[in-house]
């Protein structure tokens, strides 16, 4: 969440009943806690859920040799993330477990690193900032930038793009190229959100109406908001919206293409670069054997996966 870009569209879960109160509701929880407890479906629900064994994967020896004594002592790698960003990061049924390919990510790089990986949500804009104190790492779905990595170490290991949605239909034929005079629906913090501000300004700039941007702390109420007819147009990850596509049964598409790839990483303390130079090891290790292709692949977005992990990279 995360900052002007995201993904390639997401292979669906399962899709949901079609009355508009349930639509809602499942937008809703789809984000925050998934799968059949939260959203009143059955136990098909949550086993549709990609499901990843960190003990499928061995210690890279090299890797983990890179990491700083306090964290290799402690067995345990702290990450912060804002488990409200389906598919990236969420909460499964039960209400308490994280999920997600971010997710998935981070516990194949702990095990790669010989360490016990424990996932605490976090507010998004809170992450970076407490990192080196209450966290050793954050992921959730960071796109990397300049401003970004002024504070913090990013380690890339995919690529992502920024996508819109509106109702299915396009029933008020909106053209993706003019949002002005629209209401568009972000997630608080995104680059997405702070994309829009831009583009709004530069409506009124051309005379022309702003954008009335609705923002909200969670994705899920983005979705909810589109769906409900609040908003026109909803901008996400491409991810994220591919995946409220199928979440909601169809309600809503995808307009236009994915636009504005770029790299996302995990993100560590700017002063940490042992534990940066450790997770890139670990990155590395895992897209060599082909573990993090095979881990984005299950929730759809192995053409996401980048090659080589990279310490503050390059980006335009």
């Amino acid at each position: 969440m995360r900052t002007t870009s995201r993904k390639l569209p997401l292979a669906g879960l399962v899709a949901l009943t079609a009355t508009s109160a349930l639509v809602l509701t499942a937008c809703t929880d789809a984000s925050q806690q998934s799968g059949s407890g939260a959203t009143g479906g059955s136990e098909e629900t949550s086993s549709a859920l990609p499901s990843f064994d960190p003990s499928s994967v061995e210690v890279n020896e090299e890797a983990a040799a890179l990491l700083p004594e306090d964290v290799a002592s402690a067995g345990t790698l702290t990450v912060g993330s804002n488990t409200e960003y389906a598919p990236a990061e969420f909460i499964a049924d039960d209400g308490r477990t994280p999920v997600g390919f971010d997710i998935d990510v981070i516990h194949a790089v702990g095990a790669t690193l010989g360490l016990d990986v424990e996932v605490q949500s976090a507010d998004f804009p809170a992450i970076i900032p407490a990192l080196g104190t209450k966290y050793d790492a954050g992921i959730s779905s960071f796109t990397i930038t300049e401003e970004r990595m002024q504070e913090s170490n990013m380690i890339s290991f995919l690529n992502a793009g920024s996508a819109y949605a509106v109702a299915s239909g396009n029933p008020d034929d909106i053209d993706p190229e003019s949002l002005c005079g629209l209401t568009v629906t972000v997630q608080t913090g995104t680059i997405q959100d702070e994309d829009i501000a831009v583009q709004s300004s530069e409506c009124e700039a051309a005379g022309e109406e702003p954008i009335d941007v609705l923002r909200y702390d969670n994705q899920a109420d983005a979705t909810t908001n589109l769906v409900g007819g609040k908003a026109q147009v909803m901008y996400a990850d491409s991810p994220v919206v591919g995946y409220a596509v199928e979440q909601t049964g169809g309600k809503i598409e995808q307009l236009g293409d994915v636009f504005d790839s770029a790299p996302q990483g995990i993100v560590v303390a700017k002063e940490d670069t042992e534990l940066a130079a450790a997770i890139q090891a670990a990155l590395q290790s895992l897209m060599d054997d082909g573990t993090l292709t095979e881990v984005l692949d299950a929730w759809g977005s192995g053409d996401a996966a980048l090659d080589t992990a990279e310490i503050n990279p390059s980006v335009g």
